[in-house]
């Protein structure tokens, strides 16, 4: 890429009304594949304690964990914005969320990622006020994988699909850049994003949100199901690529002229 990514493209996108695309990393050699290929958007997400630690839930990671990955992702970074989950815990007080978030930033965020709704609007503005961009992670949120239950689609029912609304108008209010939504239905997201002067990224959300995000090693086919089925949203762009490379070129592409996801891809 050819200069550095900033919350500003994602907001020009929004008013253009084109796509970007997004994908995690945890290494350098990845996030430098990436960046050359046009992705925009780097999460060093905590989902490094699923696809790289081997736990069944993200809860296990600690700051350290992402910390170490965020500098990695850092060093072979070429211009996408990288975005830096908060693991769980991190932003349990506005202090301690405040301390973290300047640790995210300081080893080489340019923003950070904060799951949760109304419970996060105070950390979303202290943060925002202090010059760290927010991202909100609302509908399946798996830090709250214990009281969800399981890894099931959210906003079906009109209560629920009115709270994740508002919430994410509140959010913006707050001071939030972006929002992102994870396994709610099209339908929702596209309200969500229509609503919304602030982008929206979705997976398993629909194509109606302003960028895409997946799993860097889902995207790859780097992964193993065991006896589960495939996520809806997840496509194999290694399937037709001859290396990784071009396999997140293909995915940028089809990101951005509206070929993924598709309504297979979405609920």
């Amino acid at each position: 890429m050819s200069k550095s990514t900033t919350i500003e493209d994602f907001r020009n996108h929004k008013k253009k009304q084109t796509k970007f695309a997004c994908l995690t990393a945890y290494d350098a050699s990845l996030s430098a594949l990436m960046s050359k290929a046009g992705v925009e958007l780097i999460l060093v997400g905590d989902s490094l304690g699923m696809v790289v630690q081997g736990h069944d839930s993200t809860i296990p990671v600690s700051m350290e964990d992402l910390l170490y990955h965020l500098r990695c992702v850092k060093k072979g970074n070429l211009g996408s914005h990288i975005m830096a989950d908060m693991p769980f815990m991190s932003y349990a007080t506005e202090n301690l969320a405040y301390d973290n978030a300047m640790r995210l930033m300081q080893a080489g965020a340019n923003s950070v990622k904060v799951e949760g709704g109304e419970w996060i609007l105070k950390t979303t503005e202290l943060l925002s006020q202090r010059g760290i961009p927010v991202c909100a992670h609302l509908g399946l949120t798996p830090q709250s994988i214990n009281r969800l239950g399981g890894y099931y689609v959210q906003g079906r029912d009109l209560e629920d699909k009115n709270r994740i609304l508002s919430e994410a108008k509140q959010l913006e209010n707050a001071g939030a850049e972006i929002i992102l939504l994870e396994c709610v239905p099209a339908s929702l997201a596209e309200e969500i994003s229509s609503s919304l002067k602030i982008p929206t990224i979705g997976i398993g959300a629909g194509s109606a949100t302003d960028g895409q995000i997946m799993v860097c090693y889902d995207a790859i086919g780097a992964y193993s199901w065991d006896d589960q089925p495939q996520p809806k949203f997840v496509k194999n762009f290694m399937n037709e690529s001859n290396s990784i490379f071009e396999a997140f070129e293909k995915y940028v592409s089809e990101v951005k002229n509206l070929k993924f996801p598709s309504a297979d891809n979405s609920f």
